[in-house]
């Protein structure tokens, strides 16, 4: 019985030992399918590589290879003569003030009232109606918007109208023509506008707030407040970075109500850097100064994308 175990040949392991000569093992079929699963979903994103890199990469290293280019037809190369006009140029400077005021408006005025119109309206009786009011300016174009505004902000427009009929004529003035006044009035118009969508995204994060959190602050005793700052705000904390990256991202690109209400004037007083690069370039005939503009525009917006979320990620993380 012995004899007859021990000449039995070997089970298990030992059958896949490698050959004693050293050769290679053969392709596995898993690795050969994991390859070919890799050619195909790069085949499925080569197309869209090929457009972004042709409508977004491509135009964007001509834009910057363009603003160290003069102005005039022979294009001499000019260093950084471009970027030194934000130093130089008043009004260049002022279009940096207006886009910091633009920023810090279209940030905390949207995420305000667009998180207070959500809480006030996520459990009342004429909900539905209330929420129609505030979402429908944003379903408007920029430019209907602004069409609007302007009718209510000229001087003999509506505000001026209705403080006139209800004897605060005091304060009627042109609207649209001193600084910064008229800059503050078209925020408010932006935030007009794009209190809608923070609306829509603080309603979905307050409608997935289990209740049976807010019950259990109750039962320990928080109130209102305490239950709002304590248990509604940081499970809102996902939809807050959102909204607030995309109004970053749109107070820095505005345009549109900028140009329909006041063309950046008067005298370029209201002008952003976003307006900024369109004059320079369209209609002060002035390429490299507006390519210098657009790069600079794009690095802020950048710079400003990645610390925020850089900064919402690692808070996360922690």
């Amino acid at each position: 019985m012995s004899t007859s175990t021990t000449d039995r040949p070997a089970t298990g392991g030992s059958r896949r030992t490698p050959p004693a000569g050293g050769e290679p093992r053969p392709v596995r079929r898993d690795t050969w399918i994991s390859g070919r699963e890799r050619l195909t979903a790069g085949g499925f994103m080569a197309p869209a590589v090929l457009l972004v890199s042709v409508f977004l990469l491509a135009p964007f290293v001509w834009t910057i290879h363009r603003s160290f280019f003069a102005d005039t037809r022979t294009s001499p190369f000019s260093w950084f003569d471009n970027y030194t006009r934000f130093a130089s140029d008043p009004a260049l400077t002022r279009s940096i003030q207006n886009t910091l005021l633009w920023v810090v408006g279209t940030v905390v005025l949207p995420f305000v009232l667009g998180l207070a119109i959500a809480c006030m309206t996520d459990a009342t009786r004429f909900s539905r109606l209330a929420r129609l009011c505030v979402v429908l300016p944003y379903a408007l174009s920029g430019s209907a918007v602004a069409v609007v505004w302007n009718f209510m902000l000229t001087t003999d427009g509506a505000v001026n109208q209705v403080l006139t009929t209800v004897g605060l004529d005091s304060f009627a003035q042109g609207w649209l023509l001193t600084w910064p006044g008229n800059t503050l009035v078209m925020i408010l118009a932006n935030a007009w506008q794009a209190t809608g969508v923070a609306v829509i995204l603080f309603l979905v994060g307050l409608q997935s707030i289990p209740p049976e959190t807010l019950e259990a602050g109750s039962l320990d005793g928080a109130g209102s407040w305490q239950q709002f700052r304590y248990i509604v705000l940081p499970q809102l904390r996902p939809v807050s970075i959102i909204v607030i990256g995309m109004s970053l991202v749109n107070g820095l690109k505005s345009f549109d109500l900028i140009w329909v209400l006041t063309q950046g004037g008067p005298g370029r007083a209201t002008e952003t850097l976003a307006v900024s690069m369109y004059n320079e370039t369209f209609l002060e005939l002035r390429p490299g100064a507006g390519a210098a503009i657009a790069v600079v525009l794009t690095v802020i917006v950048l710079a400003a994308s990645w610390l925020y979320l850089r900064r919402q990620l690692d808070v996360k993380g922690e």
